[in-house]
C-alpha cells in the first residue's frame, strides 16, 4: 500500500490522486493528514507537503490542490526529461508538482477563466497553454505519470504498478447520412440548380452508391481487422444553417441507425440547436432511444461545440454518462494533454461528477479544413498521434465522417488513407 501525506485532503487532491495511481497506474494507495502515523509507516510513502520525513518520497505543493474557487494562476513553464512542466517544486525529490500541473490540465482549468472564443462560440485552442507552450500534440500527463511511475520505482523497494493496454477506438460523426438520396424533392431540386450533377441523377435513379455512402466500406473494414467502432447519430427534428441531417422521421434514416445498432455500439450527436436548450437535447436522445429500442448513455457534440461547465451539466440533466467531446474542433491535438479517460471534476461546484470524458486527438476534418493538410501530411499526422498514444500508453480516438470515406471526389483517396492506417495498427 502507498502512502500518501498531506496536512488536508480535499476532493482536489482525492480525485488526481485517484486519477494517477488507480486509474492509471493500478496501485492501491491511501491518503492520510496524521503525520505521525506516516512516520510510522515502514511501506512507500510519498510526502505531499513541505515538512521534511524521513524515508519518505517529497513533492512539495504549489498550493492550487489546496484552494478552493477559481483563480489565475502564475504558470512558468520549464524543460524536464525534453518534455513541458510548470509549478515547479524547488528542494524536492520530484522537480515539479505533478498532482497539481495534472489537475490544472485535466480539469481544463483554464477554460473557466476569461478567454477568447472562436467563430463558433467555441474556446479557442489558441488560448491554451497547450498551444501557446507547444505541447498540444503530446499526451503530456501519461508522459508525466509514466516518468514518475519509474522514479518512484527506482526509489522504494517493491514498488509495483501496472501501465494500461494501448487501446483505439475508431468513432464516426453521422452527420449528414447521404449526399443526395432522402434528401427530397425540394432540396434536391435546389441542389441540382446550384450545381448540375449527373451523379446526383445516377445516384437517385440507383444507378450507383451516394457519395457519402461509406457503410459497407466501414462495414468490411471493422470486420477485416475486428474493430469495436462507436457511431455518433445527428437526429435534431429540424435543419438550419449547421444541423443539414437527414431528419430522424425519415425511414431510410431510420433503418440506418437500426441496422448500426445491431452491430456496434452507438451513441448521440447532439445538435448545435441543444447547446442553448437541455429540452432539445434530452428530446433529441429520447428519439434516438426510441428508433433503436435502447437507452443511450454517450454523447459527442455537434461541431465540437460545448462550453465549460454549462455543456457538461446539461449532459449529466440528460443522463449521458459518457462523452466523446473532449477535443478542438479547429486543431489536431490533446486538449485536457492527456489520451486516457477521466471522471469531469466540476470546479465550480468542486466535485468529481459521474460524467467520464474519453478524449480524442485526431480528426479527419481538422486535417482537410481547418489544418489544410494534403492527404500525405494527413496520413503524418494521424501516424504521430497514434504513435504518442501508443508510447504512453494511452487510448487513441479517432473521428471520420462518412463523406469523407465515400466516393465524393471532394475527398478522394481519405479512404485509402484510412485503410493504410488501420493495417499499420496491426
Amino acid at each position: 500500500m502507498l502512502l500518501i501525506y498531506s496536512p488536508q485532503s480535499n476532493t482536489r487532491l482525492q480525485y488526481i490522486c485517484k486519477f494517477i495511481f488507480e486509474e492509471i497506474l493500478h496501485k492501491s494507495y491511501s491518503i492520510t493528514t496524521d503525520y505521525i502515523n506516516f512516520n510510522k509507516h515502514d511501506g512507500n510513502k510519498i510526502n505531499y507537503s513541505n515538512s521534511y520525513f524521513e524515508n519518505s518520497f517529497q513533492i512539495k505543493p504549489q498550493g492550487l490542490l489546496l484552494e478552493t474557487g477559481i483563480t489565475q494562476q502564475k504558470i512558468e513553464c520549464f524543460n524536464f526529461n525534453n518534455c513541458k512542466t510548470f509549478f515547479k517544486s524547488e528542494n524536492s525529490d520530484y522537480p515539479f508538482d505533478i498532482f497539481a500541473a495534472t489537475f490544472y490540465l485535466i480539469t481544463r482549468y483554464e477554460e473557466y477563466l476569461p478567454h477568447h472564443k472562436d467563430m463558433y462560440g467555441r474556446y479557442a485552442h489558441t488560448n491554451s497553454l497547450a498551444y501557446t507552450e507547444g505541447f498540444l500534440n503530446l499526451p503530456l500527463i501519461n508522459i508525466w505519470i509514466n516518468d514518475l511511475a519509474q522514479v518512484l520505482k527506482n526509489s522504494f523497494k517493491n514498488f509495483n504498478f501496472q501501465f494500461p493496454n494501448f487501446s483505439f477506438l475508431p468513432t464516426y460523426d453521422i452527420d449528414i447520412a447521404w449526399s443526395y438520396k432522402q434528401k427530397g424533392f425540394l432540396r434536391n431540386s435546389a441542389g441540382f440548380i446550384k450545381s448540375p450533377s449527373i451523379g446526383r441523377l445516377t445516384a437517385l435513379l440507383g444507378l450507383k452508391d451516394d457519395p457519402f455512402d461509406s457503410y459497407n466500406f466501414l462495414d468490411s473494414t471493422h470486420q477485416l481487422y475486428n474493430l469495436k467502432p462507436l457511431y455518433f447519430f445527428l437526429v435534431a427534428k429540424e435543419n438550419g444553417i449547421y444541423d443539414k441531417n437527414i431528419l430522424p422521421d425519415n425511414d431510410a434514416m431510420q433503418d440506418l441507425i437500426k441496422s448500426h445498432k445491431e452491430k456496434y455500439d452507438i451513441a448521440i450527436h447532439p445538435s448545435w440547436k441543444s447547446n442553448d436548450a437541455i429540452e432539445i437535447l434530452k428530446a433529441e436522445k429520447e428519439i434516438l432511444e426510441t428508433i433503436c429500442d435502447s437507452n443511450i448513455y454517450s454523447s459527442r457534440q455537434h461541431y465540437i461545440k460545448f462550453n465549460l461547465p454549462n455543456g457538461y451539466n446539461r449532459l449529466i440533466d440528460a443522463n449521458i454518462k459518457n462523452d466523446y467531446s473532449m477535443g478542438y474542433g479547429s486543431t489536431n491535438g490533446f486538449r485536457a494533454s492527456v489520451a486516457s479517460s477521466f471522471w469531469w471534476y466540476d470546479l465550480k461546484n468542486e466535485k468529481t461528477t459521474t460524467l467520464r470524458i474519453h478524449p480524442f486527438c485526431f480528426m479527419d476534418a481538422n486535417c482537410y479544413y481547418e489544418q489544410k493538410l494534403t492527404l500525405e501530411e494527413s496520413f503524418k499526422e494521424i501516424m504521430h498521434y497514434y504513435l504518442q498514444c501508443k508510447n504512453a500508453n494511452g487510448t487513441l480516438i479517432t473521428i471520420f465522417h462518412n463523406n469523407f470515406l465515400g466516393t465524393d471526389k471532394q475527398f478522394k483517396g481519405w479512404s485509402e488513407l484510412y485503410r493504410k492506417f488501420i493495417f499499420q495498427l496491426q
